[in-house]
């Protein structure tokens, strides 16, 4: 984009209005809110300044790397924050149309700081912002986010920013050859990490929720980024870019948006489902017959494939994440692989952190969220599918059976209760752990509880008042007994 002059003071009834639209919308990770009465181009206008201005602080970069997803609203927010980049003296590298992993990809080929126009898997009526440091660091309230909050409300007057608009951004304000290189080395990056180039004789099927994953079909499998395609069936579902999710929602976590791939998958007698999200930076597994596979489970796979891959180029003891709500399984597998396994708290700004300090090669999260040194630290759910993909295609095993070993352990899933006050009620579930058949009381994120063969996690919400639990057993009996009981502790203190 070409420059502009800076625009007056805002007056103070702006800088309320913009600071009471950014109070909901801007979380402990990133930034979401509804359009337009929580965001609008101002409001983006505001957040690229701020972006541009908290940037400058730390890593004195003169550029942002602005890419955006294929919601209605997302090119006139990409324009709008673009603007905000350059009124405060800086530059927008554009990138147009791409799926989160992308913009992180971009942010460390190109060592700048980025933002991603998305809302992820929330609903139509939701945009935001993901921001990352140079090189894709996470970038979190505490580390970079709580200053561009604090500093958008005071952004000059926007000039000409773009009202919410379903047209593409401009191609002249497009960089093209910035766009065209993260491509070509995205895929690059993706099939030389796996092989899956080298794939044959099968059949996968891809949910594309109408999101971006719908693009990187044509991207990694196809030739749309000047590679040969595949030499195995992929089947697209749902793979036009439309924000409006015609079709279902590109939200994986819920089961019935999983059900159009399942039957796809048993229909089309395909080896393997991938289910993305809208950004298309998660993804979820099908197996042959249609079930859902544990996120902890391929993860642990995954683990285990990139330790040998770290071991092979010399690393003693690779150290790989996983977030406290993953199974068992996970810190056991890492350890039977010669590798370490370091916990975290939930969320990937801190896990981006831990990523660089520990030196790890790889995290992840039971959230299906998949963070790879070779990518930056960040995550990346197509390469973890890739990962999927090839580790199938060299066992000759079917999905189902290729992830059992790694599987051992039940699981809750996350179960969500509207509190009056979250503080309160972890307090006292930690004072009353002692009805519970444990002494280990753990406080990394929220309070965990670990028995000899389960554990309970209960942990606020960072964004909404909720408090969240996961529970996981050896056995289903006993996975509903402890669900039950911790349930009923946390229903009697809604109040």
């Amino acid at each position: 984009m070409t420059g502009h002059s800076p625009g007056a003071h805002p007056s103070p009834e702006l800088v309320e209005a913009r600071a009471i639209a950014l109070e909901p919308a801007v979380g402990a990770y990133d930034i979401r809110g509804r359009i337009p009465d929580q965001l609008d181009t101002d409001v983006l206008f505001a957040l690229g300044w701020a972006t541009a201005s908290a940037m400058a602080e730390h890593h004195s970069s003169a550029e942002v790397v602005v890419g955006h997803d294929m919601r209605p609203s997302s090119p006139g927010f990409a324009q709008a924050f673009a603007s905000g980049i350059e009124s405060a003296g800086h530059r927008a590298v554009l990138l147009g149309l791409c799926s989160t992993d992308q913009l992180y990809f971009a942010s460390g080929i190109f060592e700048l700081p980025g933002a991603m126009i998305t809302a992820s898997h929330n609903p139509a009526d939701y945009n935001g912002i993901k921001i990352c440091g140079p090189r894709a660091a996470g970038v979190s309230l505490a580390s970079g986010l709580g200053r561009i909050k604090e500093l958008a409300p005071q952004a000059p007057i926007r000039g000409n920013a773009p009202e919410i608009s379903c047209d593409a951004v401009p191609e002249v304000d497009i960089d093209k050859a910035a766009a065209a290189e993260m491509r070509e080395r995205y895929v690059e990056r993706i099939r030389s990490l796996t092989h899956v180039d080298e794939v044959t004789g099968m059949k996968i099927v891809v949910d594309c929720g109408n999101g971006m994953a719908g693009r990187l079909l044509g991207e990694v499998f196809h030739t749309d980024a000047g590679f040969t395609a595949v030499p195995f069936d992929v089947i697209g579902l749902f793979t036009e870019l439309d924000g409006t999710f015609p079709n279902h929602e590109a939200n994986p976590l819920k089961p019935e948006n999983l059900l159009d791939v399942a039957r796809a998958v048993v229909d089309e007698d395909a080896d393997l489902g991938l289910a993305f999200d809208g950004d298309a930076d998660r993804c979820f597994f099908i197996d042959e017959m249609g079930q859902t596979l544990s996120p902890s489970a391929v993860g642990a796979l995954v683990a285990e494939r990139e330790i040998a891959r770290a071991k092979a180029a010399g690393v003693a003891e690779p150290v790989v994440i996983h977030n406290l709500i993953t199974s068992r399984t996970v810190p056991s597998t890492i350890t039977a692989a010669g590798g370490r396994a370091v916990r975290s708290k939930v969320g990937h700004s801190g896990i981006k952190t831990l990523m660089r300090t520990e030196g790890a090669v790889f995290a992840c999260e039971h959230s299906a969220h998949f963070y790879f040194d070779e990518f930056y630290g960040a995550d990346s759910g197509m390469l973890a599918a890739c990962h999927l993909i090839a580790a199938l295609a060299k066992t000759g095993a079917p999905a189902s059976r290729l992830v059992a070993d790694y599987d051992l352990y039940v699981q809750s899933g996350e179960i969500n209760f509207t509190v009056a006050d979250p503080d309160s009620v972890l307090t006292a579930f930690a004072a009353e752990s002692g009805h519970f058949p444990t002494n280990t009381v753990d406080e990394l994120d929220g309070i965990g509880l670990q028995g000899e063969d389960w554990w309970i996690n209960l942990r606020k919400s960072n964004t909404e008042p909720l408090v969240r639990l996961n529970v996981e057993a050896s056995d289903p009996q006993r996975l509903r007994e402890l669900t039950a009981q911790a349930s009923d502790f946390v229903k009697a203190r809604r109040q």
